[in-house]
């Protein structure tokens, strides 16, 4: 049993809320089981006050989105010198704006897909790359607002100009990788198992990742041990581009059929990855012999200043 006081940071106003707010509490009540004395705030803008009035040991962030990803809430923290979980105030700011990521992974050797950035209303007007193609946001999580335009569409989507966008007024549009969908997590220094995820809904979206049978989870990915062992390499390689700390998680796309080796490429790496006990992370944790208690108090025995 621990004496230590763990704030578990969750909510927040960013589009992805309802995300870190069941991450959150199921971090809570996991670090409770481990024996931690813990107290759950929901975030806003009096985040600073009630910190400073709380006095908690260690700060768990449980955020997502805007502000819990982007290196502010990283930055309060460094200012009240309280310990914190995940990456620290450089590193994610690098990992939540996926242009910026791209050009780190790829000095660091890293392959990814070819992108664009420009206005919505562009994206929106005419095909600014040869479809197939993806369009992005260039800092939002979850797969929130994320369009796959096809071969034969003849228009990009005319959802890009809803007036109820809240997703930045430049976008990212990158070329489409067909094939599989992999993702690794880092936790520390060592790289974990390689997810395979399948999904009816077309792609890895929202509601393939939050939905009730929206995705199927495949663990350890069936693909060749030489594939499997480039993306445990490739997610450690991008932990370390962005100087990240704790647990990450990378994703990719494997198209199998593009030569002799396939074509393997980074998508982006994620800081704040979902932590329910059905998540990504969890379960890679579990395959490797951590259960959701030992992952969640590894992360707080972890959490430091100056990350």
């Amino acid at each position: 049993m621990t004496e230590k006081h763990v704030a578990v940071l969750m909510g927040g106003w960013s589009n992805e809320r309802e995300v870190s707010l069941s991450s959150g509490r199921g971090c809570a009540e996991a670090l409770r089981r481990a024996g931690y004395r813990v107290t759950e705030l929901d975030v806003d803008r009096d985040i600073a006050q009630r910190l400073m009035a709380l006095g908690p040991d260690v700060a768990f962030n449980a955020l997502h989105g805007a502000f819990g990803e982007s290196g502010m809430i990283q930055g309060l923290l460094e200012l009240l010198q309280i310990p914190y979980t995940h990456s620290g105030v450089l590193a994610s700011a690098l990992a939540m704006d996926k242009h910026q990521a791209k050009i780190m992974f790829k000095a660091a050797g890293i392959p990814v897909t070819d992108h664009l950035i420009v206005s919505r209303a562009e994206a929106a007007h005419s095909h600014v790359m040869a479809p197939p193609y993806v369009i992005k946001p260039i800092a939002d999580g979850s797969s929130l607002g994320v369009f796959i335009v096809k071969g034969d569409q003849s228009h990009p989507p005319q959802e890009l100009l809803r007036e109820d966008w809240k997703s930045g007024e430049e976008v990212m549009v990158e070329r489409f990788i067909a094939g599989r969908e992999l993702t690794c997590s880092v936790m520390g220094d060592v790289a974990l198992g390689v997810t395979e995820i399948v999904t009816d809904l077309g792609f890895y979206n929202y509601e393939a990742k939050y939905a009730k049978g929206g995705s199927h989870h495949i663990i350890p990915a069936q693909v060749s041990s030489k594939i499997y062992d480039k993306v445990q390499k490739m997610s450690l390689k991008a932990h370390a581009a962005l100087g990240c700390r704790g647990v990450t998680r990378s994703d990719f796309r494997y198209n199998e059929q593009a030569g002799e080796d396939g074509e393997l490429v980074c998508l982006e790496l994620n800081t704040q990855p979902g932590m329910t006990e059905t998540s990504l992370v969890p379960e890679q944790a579990l395959a490797a012999g951590h259960s959701f208690e030992e992952l969640v108090a590894w992360m707080v025995e972890d959490a430091s200043c100056n990350r």
